[in-house]
Formats: C-alpha cells, sequence, structure tokens
C-alpha cells in the first residue's frame, strides 16, 4: 500500500508545535489524531476541532499527501456576544447624556 506525509500541528502566538506523520494511503483525519506521536504530543487531540490548511474538517476527513491538520483551541471569548454587551453599554451610555 502507498503511503502519504501529513503533519499535525497546533499554535499559540509565540510558539507552535508539529508532528509529521508517514500514514497509508487512504488514511483519515482520526487515524493520523490516534497515532502514538500524535496522541503523545497533543494527548486531547482527538476531543479538539480540527481543519486542513485553515478549513474546518469534520470527520470521516481523507488525507492527501502533504496535508496540514490544524488543532483549533476552544475560544476563550464569544466574538458574537462580546460585540453585543458593547453595544448594549455604548446604548445605555448614550442615554444618560
Amino acid at each position: 500500500m502507498s503511503k502519504i506525509h501529513v503533519s499535525v500541528v497546533e499554535a499559540f502566538a509565540d510558539s507552535a508545535s508539529a508532528v509529521e506523520l508517514l500514514l497509508d494511503a487512504g488514511s483519515t483525519v482520526a487515524d493520523a489524531l490516534a497515532t502514538p506521536e500524535v496522541q503523545a504530543l497533543f494527548p486531547d487531540a482527538q476531543r479538539r476541532a480540527f481543519g486542513i490548511y485553515s478549513r474546518r474538517m469534520e470527520e470521516p476527513a481523507l488525507l492527501r499527501e502533504g496535508d496540514r491538520i490544524e488543532l483549533y483551541r476552544p475560544l476563550i471569548a464569544d466574538a458574537k456576544q462580546n460585540r453585543m454587551e458593547r453595544v448594549k453599554a455604548e446604548r445605555a451610555g448614550s442615554r444618560r447624556r
């Protein structure tokens, strides 16, 4: 069976971690995230959202040669909720004038 090269990465503002893998052709993202190399560096990888080259994906996602699986971190703040709160505060401030 032929093999493909893929990478699994996680990036932060000041650092990044990556694992390079050699998998069987026809492997999925789940197969990649279950490998011992990925589990050693990213123990929670199978529970996290992911994408391939910045495009959010869902399982089953088949991998191709050279794919970069990106592990996404949970959002700390909800942008929509923050905006609604800012608008509400601005409206409350303008009523006081």
